[in-house]
């Protein structure tokens, strides 16, 4: 949508007034809508996004901020290594959450209280949720079999659960 005063630059802002029982709204780009004396009260409070991403990962910091020592995991695609995005906070590619899923799934559940996603499924008409399903009952089994001590069965369901995550990296990769 184009900024109604200049309507050259895309409108950023979006201001609705009710005046009189009137409604007003107003679409404006960033320069049109400081010239107007409208701003954010947010616009120079950082979110610190990083800051809490680097705080979650860093259960035992040693000095200065660094990480623990633990082996460092690197995204295949784009070269991304977990310390780098511990540090900045951001991933550098999609692929970024399949490497580094086994050091963000303890982070999701202090943050979710679960690292399994127990909302909807988005309608895409494409794809299959299949596998996401499967994956996340084959999770939960291996956690009941190693919480009861059924070591074979865990190893059983570990075995399937690598079949299932693999199947469905290639399904995603010939997309």
């Amino acid at each position: 949508m184009l900024c109604q005063d200049c309507k050259k630059n895309t409108a950023t802002v979006h201001l609705t007034q009710i005046i009189n029982n009137e409604k007003i709204v107003l679409s404006l780009c960033k320069e049109c809508a400081a010239k107007r004396g409208f701003h954010s009260p947010l616009e120079n409070v950082p979110f610190p996004l990083s800051d809490l991403i680097s705080g979650l990962l860093q259960q035992s910091p040693k000095k200065d901020g660094e990480l623990p020592d633990m082996p460092d995991i690197t995204c295949s695609r784009c070269g991304l290594t977990f310390k780098q995005f511990a540090q900045q906070g951001r991933f550098g590619c999609g692929e970024c959450y399949n490497a580094f899923r086994s050091r963000l799934e303890p982070i999701m559940r202090k943050i979710h209280g679960s690292s399994l996603h127990k909302g909807k499924v988005p309608v895409t008409g494409e794809g299959d949720p299949i596998p996401v399903r499967e994956e996340e009952r084959l999770e939960a089994e291996l956690r009941k079999a190693i919480d009861s001590e059924d070591f074979e069965r865990a190893a059983d369901l570990r075995d399937k659960l690598k079949a299932v995550r693999e199947a469905h990296l290639i399904a995603k990769d010939e997309d």
